[in-house]
């Protein structure tokens, strides 16, 4: 259902009815897991954390990482931060 390196890749799902008795499955948001950090990047005016990913973690797709290094559960939350968290590969 999604991406492999996904943070819902390994998340569990389950089956909501809806009003119209449809069934829809859903997947549980992870919470963060902030870990040990590598340092910190001074985030320039306009940068996104896809760009921020791909230098560090060599996967632009994986901006999800910093989300959970910095503690937060949706990227618009890092949007005021001037430093950013990066984390250790692995």
């Amino acid at each position: 259902m999604f991406m492999p390196g996904s943070r819902y890749e390994k998340m569990p799902t389950y089956t909501v009815t809806q009003a119209n008795g449809r069934d829809v499955t859903a997947v549980r948001l992870p919470l963060p897991n902030p870990g040990a950090l590598a340092g910190y990047h001074r985030r320039l005016v306009g940068q996104r954390l896809d760009h921020i990913a791909a230098v560090y973690l060599k996967d632009a797709t994986a901006f999800w990482r910093l989300c959970d290094a910095n503690g937060c559960v949706v990227p618009d939350a890092l949007a005021t931060r001037d430093l950013v968290g990066v984390p250790r590969k692995g």
